[in-house]
């Protein structure tokens, strides 16, 4: 229902863990880079696989997902729209969000079988309202987008916010809802915000830190509707199923819709991964999210970690939050953050599905042996993952393996080579990143690993 502005966003300064020094004049090919951006790269076609879900655990996650929301309130019944489904776009939306709704609503039409298409004037049962980060956080200061119900138009929210209307759990159908995205974000983080809170207006509500391979996740990993939400979605608009019906009358149904839409999945064994404790989930807001100090957010962090080793996890929870306290860690003692990575990137390496999530903990890796000058450790890190960011659509995250692998390169003395892929890596950054100057930012802020664009010698 909300995406949250992540304390800890997909990149950060990689260069944060490291001691500083002055750079040297920076080289011809990264001079041209800086000087002139070459033209936004996008993403032409989604590659969602084909989802590895029991059928037993698939209709666990449907029902957790339905059922709840993020906070942890129960929902009394099951919602979704019924016929037809209309899209409409307004605010100051720019061409490239027009470009991605048509895109997401051509594959919610062919992978999740919904009838659903754009209008351009009148009443829409969706209205996506493209507006300032501003306008946003004045009603959610810690939302980067969010979705409500019964209400068309920001400026209808305003007056309605505290209403019974727009309260998820008194709702009886879905006939009207709002999706407000920010319209001065970068595009990756408008299609991000689309994606995401389009789904939740069509189906679940809730998201469930056990899913690896979901948006219905407040990981915020995954950022593209992948192919186990589009099967998701798919069994929510089963005819089996219908508004009003409550958890069990939904659960009765769920077995004879799910040997239809995924018939693999009823060979499979399932994993009967644990319900993810709430103190757990707290620690993890606390350390990702706005508010917490320095100290209280590596505090937090800490103790996600405890939690997980109590649990005897060893998923991908396991590894998020070693992951986040490297994060948390790495300015005040790196050696303690990579520690933690690499326990991160080891529990990620034994779970099946977790690619993108590895490749995450590549971009660290990556920069920690290039600051170390080890050029062929670094790239025999990023290279296994520059596909998976592109499978995924994440020009952020590679762009950012890209910038590091020039830099690897320029350590092996492959100059040549090295200018080239930052040069095309430079495409994906403004997809990524959006404006000019954070493009340059990234630019230099990877640049400044390399021991050989450091001043005096100096690590």
């Amino acid at each position: 229902m909300i995406r949250f502005l992540a304390a800890l966003p997909l990149c950060l300064s990689l260069s944060a863990c490291m001691a500083t020094a002055p750079l040297e004049q920076p080289s011809r090919a990264s001079t041209e880079a800086t000087t002139i951006l070459p033209p936004m790269k996008t993403f032409t076609a989604s590659r969602a696989s084909k989802p590895q879900v029991s059928n037993t655990d698939l209709a666990r996650d449907i029902l957790d997902l339905a059922f709840q929301l993020e906070s942890g309130r129960q929902l009394p019944r099951f919602t979704r729209f019924e016929g037809p489904i209309t899209l409409r776009l307004t605010g100051q939306a720019p061409i490239s969000l027009s470009l991605e709704l048509d895109a997401l609503t051509d594959r919610l039409r062919r992978e999740a079988g919904i009838n659903i298409r754009r209008v351009q004037s009148g009443q829409a049962s969706i209205t996506i309202e493209a507006v300032s980060h501003a306008k946003i956080r004045r009603h959610l200061p810690s939302a980067a987008c969010f979705v409500v119900p019964n209400v068309s138009s920001l400026a209808e929210y305003s007056k309605a916010r505290r209403a019974p209307r727009t309260d998820w759990t008194q709702l009886q159908n879905r006939e009207r809802l709002a999706i407000f995205v920010p319209s001065d974000a970068p595009p990756q983080e408008m299609r991000d915000c689309l994606h995401e809170e389009l789904a939740q207006a069509l189906g679940p509500l809730n998201d469930l830190y056990r899913l690896s391979d979901s948006v219905f996740n407040d990981d915020n990993v995954h950022t593209v509707l992948t192919g186990y939400d589009m099967l998701v979605l798919r069994a929510f608009y089963a005819p089996e199923l219908q508004n009003g019906m409550s958890r069990s009358q939904v659960a009765e149904r769920l077995p004879t819709i799910l040997a239809r839409l995924n018939p693999a999945g009823a060979n499979r064994s399932p994993e009967y991964l644990r319900t993810t404790p709430r103190s757990w989930i707290e620690a993890i807001q606390t350390a990702l999210g706005p508010g917490a100090s320095a100290a209280g957010r590596r505090s937090a962090a800490q103790k996600a970690v405890n939690i997980a080793r109590s649990e005897g996890w060893t998923d991908h929870r396991r590894a998020f939050s070693h992951y986040a306290l490297g994060r948390l860690t790495q300015s005040q003692d790196p050696d303690v953050a990579l520690s933690h990575f690499l326990a991160a990137q080891r529990y990620y390496s034994q779970r099946p599905g977790t690619q993108l999530h590895s490749a995450q903990v590549a971009q660290q890796l990556a920069a920690y042996a290039i600051h170390e000058g080890r050029g062929q450790a670094a790239l025999d890190i990023i290279d296994p993952y520059l596909d998976v960011a592109k499978r995924h659509e994440n020009a952020a995250l590679l762009s950012t393996l890209m910038l590091l692998r020039a830099e690897a390169l320029d350590l092996l003395g492959r100059g040549t080579e090295a200018r080239l892929v930052r040069l095309d890596s430079l495409g994906w950054a403004r997809y990524g990143f959006g404006a000019d100057w954070a493009v340059r930012a990234k630019l230099q802020e990877i640049t400044a690993l390399s021991p050989l664009k450091r001043g005096n010698g100096r690590t």
